[in-house]
């Protein structure tokens, strides 16, 4: 190496790396804004459609099922039509739908009704629930994948 270029190596400073929370604040305020306006949805609707004291709470099986499959064509969407800005995910997916879907008020639901002596329909919300939002999500993403190859010929 010549002196020259030793020199040219020396003089260029060492780029400057961003700190892990000016690349991660606008993740962490997409997710915030996605989560509030998907549970403000989440409680209207539980206000609109209140569940009866020990009944079954449609409600929120609803919201679940359908938050799981709204999740299952929008992964089809962002992975296999068009590439998404790096916040749309965790906007609508993890945001939106993350506060949409109510797995935790699910498991209150089902622990209200096993309490309040009705183990029966604890137990049906607890298998329906589960077993309707995996079929909900595998459902529309299938279907999406489907309608999409279907359109392309």
């Amino acid at each position: 190496m010549t002196a020259p270029e030793a020199e040219s190596l020396r003089a260029r400073p060492a780029p400057r790396r961003r700190s892990p929370w000016r690349t991660q604040a606008p993740v962490v305020a997409v997710v915030a804004a996605g989560g509030a306006l998907g549970a403000t949805a989440r409680y209207a609707f539980a206000l609109a459609w209140p569940t009866p004291p020990g009944g079954f709470p449609w409600t929120t099986f609803w919201t679940n099922v359908t938050g799981c499959a709204v999740i299952g064509v929008f992964m089809v969407l962002i992975t296999d039509v068009w590439a998404a800005h790096r916040l749309v995910r965790p906007f609508f997916g993890t945001g939106v739908l993350g506060g949409y879907t109510t797995f935790s008020t699910y498991a209150v639901d089902i622990q209200k009704l096993a309490d309040g002596g009705h183990p029966r329909t604890a137990l049906a919300c607890l298998a329906a629930t589960l077993l309707a939002a995996l079929a909900a999500v595998w459902a529309a993403s299938a279907a999406a994948r489907f309608l999409l190859t279907r359109r392309q010929r």
